[in-house]
């Protein structure tokens, strides 16, 4: 799958951390509904490393649609308040 990291690349990842991302996409949801900006930065951190070490970084000349397009590594908690609510990043 491609993912999109904003402001930075597309990276090729293996669809088998695809539950991985996931899940992390749903601790982030529950990290914004409590209010706990400890546990975000966490888990944000943890999400765009996932990404980076086990994604293959594209060309910077090439640019393929996106299977899943993550918010710049440099995203504040409240900039996250508005995009990490109800399914988050990842539907279903």
């Amino acid at each position: 799958m491609i993912i999109r990291i904003l402001n930075e690349n597309q990276y090729i990842v293996p669809s088998l951390y695809y539950d991985e991302i996931n899940a992390i996409d749903n601790a982030l949801v529950g990290c914004i509904a409590k209010g706990d900006r400890a546990c975000f930065e966490q888990n944000y951190r943890i999400m765009i490393d996932l990404i980076r070490k086990n994604g293959m970084p594209m060309d910077m000349g090439t640019v393929k649609e996106s299977d899943l397009i993550v918010p710049p590594s440099d995203l504040t908690f409240e900039e996250a308040r508005e995009i990490f609510t109800g399914e988050g990043l990842i539907p279903g």
